[in-house]
């Protein structure tokens, strides 16, 4: 793949990941506009290494906030990690459930299949995004009607860490369904505030990202020994080296969508998130209709 071709991938990730609008339903649409498979190996492994460079840019976006927050004191620290690792199980528990379910019924009787084959379908990304708008959209209302003044004391309370934890492993196995819009969205409704829920949002994230790597490193590593005993190998090597390439550019893209982000919150325009969601599902499924 060309480099520019990289860069552009990684710019659209990194503006895209950290806003409530599914970077990766926009990468896929990219890549298909571009005649990539989104489904490959070297292209789920690039996209997970685009989700680690904007897991740096939250890391060094959040960090003077999570430390006055989480790190305040062992005890304000002990409850967010508790909390963390508590939604963190929930999302690993209901999104391995949903991933096997998929791949024992949709999938059934072929040999190999993985969820990811299904990463490229325009007709299945469409009613994801309006999905996650739908729900931007009402929490976005509730949350104008509440008027809840934000908080920037402790952390989120176990039922509103369960029920993101949660959401989030629905978001695992769907691209469209964007993981913060919906886990930032959930935690309004259940009465967190809105810097409380960006803020545990984005720590999930964190956490969940390494794993996620490893898991498409292993997939590209085994899809690399295959091509390897087909005659047909795959340059692993190259895969390897414009996934990091394009970490470094949406780490940089990643920090600007951040900024944006954490204004628009404090803003009460949060909806307005949920609209153009609604308005990219539309395109998609055109797109879809047009054998994209």
């Amino acid at each position: 793949m060309p480099i520019l071709k990289v860069i552009f991938l990684a710019i659209i990730q990194g503006l895209a990941e950290l806003l409530p609008v599914s970077s990766s339903a926009h990468v896929i649409v990219a890549e298909k506009l571009m005649g990539l498979d989104p489904s490959s190996p070297q292209m789920t492994l690039l996209l997970v290494m685009l989700h680690t460079g904007t897991m740096f840019a939250v890391i060094v976006f959040f960090w003077k906030t999570w430390k006055e927050a989480y790190f305040s004191s062992s005890a304000a620290f002990s409850r967010f990690a508790q909390r963390l690792v508590w939604a963190t199980i929930l999302t690993g528990i209901l999104g391995e459930a949903i991933k096997k379910l998929i791949e024992k019924t949709v999938f059934r009787g072929a040999p190999k299949a993985e969820i990811e084959d299904l990463f490229g379908r325009l007709d299945l990304i469409a009613p994801a995004l309006a999905a996650a708008g739908m729900l931007i959209l009402i929490a976005g209302f509730y949350e104008r009607r509440q008027k809840r003044r934000a908080e920037s004391g402790d952390t989120i309370t176990f039922r509103q860490a369960s029920v993101m934890g949660l959401v989030q492993g629905l978001a695992l196995p769907f691209r469209g369904f964007s993981r913060s819009g919906s886990t930032i969205s959930t935690g309004l409704l259940a009465g967190a505030a809105k810097d409380q829920a960006e803020r545990f949002s984005f720590a999930m994230a964190v956490i969940l990202t390494p794993a996620v790597v490893a898991l498409e490193a292993l997939r590209l590593e085994k899809a690399h020994r295959a091509a390897v005993t087909a005659g047909v190998p795959i340059d692993s090597h190259g895969a390897v080296l414009y996934s990091t390439l394009g970490m470094l550019f949406s780490f940089l893209a990643g920090l600007v969508a951040l900024k944006w982000l954490s204004s628009w919150l404090e803003n009460g325009r949060w909806y307005l998130f949920g609209i153009y969601c609604l308005l990219a599902s539309g395109v998609v499924f055109f797109l879809y209709t047009q054998g994209f």
